[in-house]
């Protein structure tokens, strides 16, 4: 910008008038464009968001720094972060995921990913940058209440880690908001080691997150085959149930994490045990018993109960029952195990026993509506039809509906001689 234009630079009071007359607008478009992204963005873990119409004392330096040409011809020159949001995630992967929930709900203008140029020996400040058009009926709600935009107006969305943001607000007080930057060797390399630690720390909590996740769906994928066992036997117990079969399809090969750790020997188990190679989850599994963990509690009730679905898989109940019960000896209030041992009694047509394993875990645990509906499935079987259909009601009231609960509830209509 020349000096002639500078001298055709809007006046700072009468900028400020004009700054004061859009704030409101500006809030009110910032609130509505938020409440639209909190609805459309879905993360596993929630994200924080940070909303905020830049003060005038902001705006004025930017414009002083930056000296757009706008600032000559416009009244009011509008910059693309007048009015942001920021979009706080807890892990990498997050971050494409929220950049195309906004690219699917909102007309985008630019999206500039900075840090992305950096080689392997840089770090420093990363975020996405996305611009957005102000949708238009946010736009026209606002003209209908007699306020109208700034004519260019966009709000800047970014998206960034809790350890980014972290570091963008530090480095933000220490360099741009500083009269003093480092300007020191010494000082400089601090800074960028503790960017490289935090850049770290992200990429480490994101390969905790897929090792975390991997173990879920092959926990998820062995405790649906246990189940669908453990419901073709139940069936045997209601008259013209056919008992079905597994259909669950299996999961992907593993990925390794830290090679011969628990996590990472238990991972291996489950696979192998997902994988029908029951021996070999055995195997793994005694060898963690045998390993002696710390703290033994915790983690030898978890491989107790493992090894014991291994056993069950190979119908090898008394084995099931005996590791199911060590489990519980090992964390009592360990209701899955409790559930398990029930399970086994039921199959072994020790109906007392399985109804007390029952209740013991939905005494720890009262939002089971498949404990309730295998009790129910006892009752039934010791004529308590009463018990029975009110342990079915449970079910039905926690979400559980599905075919072998209407069938258990046509058998005790009849029992009732009631007709459907």
């Amino acid at each position: 910008m020349d000096i002639k234009n500078l001298h055709n630079f809007p006046d700072k009071s009468a900028l400020q008038e004009q700054y004061t007359s859009y704030h409101p607008i500006l809030e009110s478009v910032l609130f509505a464009i938020e409440q639209r992204l909190k609805t459309c963005i879905t993360l596993s873990s929630t994200p924080t968001f940070k909303s905020r119409v830049k003060n005038f004392t902001s705006y004025y330096r930017k414009l002083l720094r930056i000296k757009p040409e706008s600032a000559v011809k416009d009244a009011f020159p509008v910059l693309t972060d007048l009015i942001g949001i920021r979009i706080i995630c807890a892990f990498l992967e997050d971050l494409s995921v929220v950049e195309q929930q906004i690219e699917n709900n909102f007309s985008i203008k630019e999206i500039e990913r900075k840090g992305a140029a950096h080689t392997f020996k840089e770090f420093g400040y990363e975020s996405v940058h996305i611009l957005i058009e102000i949708p238009e009926e946010i736009s026209d709600a606002a003209e209908q209440n007699g306020f109208k935009l700034p004519d260019e107006c966009v709000c800047e969305i970014q998206i960034r880690t809790i350890l980014q943001d972290a570091w963008a607000e530090v480095e933000h007080e220490l360099v741009y908001k500083s009269e003093f930057s480092p300007f020191d060797l010494p000082l400089k390399r601090k800074l960028a080691s503790i960017n490289a630690s935090l850049s770290l720390a992200d990429i480490i909590f994101q390969e905790i997150r897929d090792y975390q996740n991997k173990l879920n769906r092959e926990i998820d994928y062995r405790r649906n085959t246990f189940y669908e066992k453990a419901d073709n036997a139940a069936r045997s117990l209601l008259p013209d149930t056919d008992s079905g079969g597994i259909s669950l399809p299996p999961p992907s090969s593993p990925s390794p994490f830290i090679r011969g750790t628990i996590d990472d020997l238990l991972l291996d188990a489950i696979h192998a045990h997902n994988s029908g190679d029951l021996g070999r989850a055995i195997e793994i599994y005694t060898k963690i018993i045998e390993s002696k963990p710390e703290p033994n509690e915790v983690i030898l009730s978890v491989i107790y109960k493992h090894r014991g679905m291994a056993y069950f898989a190979q119908n090898k109940y008394d084995d099931s029952l005996n590791d199911f019960e060590t489990s519980v000896r090992y964390q009592p209030q360990n209701f899955r195990s409790l559930y398990y041992i029930g399970i086994v009694y039921c199959i072994q047509n020790k109906y007392a026993q399985a109804l007390d394993y029952f209740t013991k875990s939905l005494e720890y645990n009262e939002f089971q509506p498949h404990v309730y509906y295998r009790r129910a499935l006892v009752y039934f079987k010791l004529s308590q039809y009463e018990q029975s259909l009110s342990d079915l009601s449970m079910a039905n009231k926690l979400g559980l509906n599905d075919a072998d609960c209407k069938h258990l509830h046509e058998e005790l209509m009849e029992k009732y001689g009631m007709n459907m």
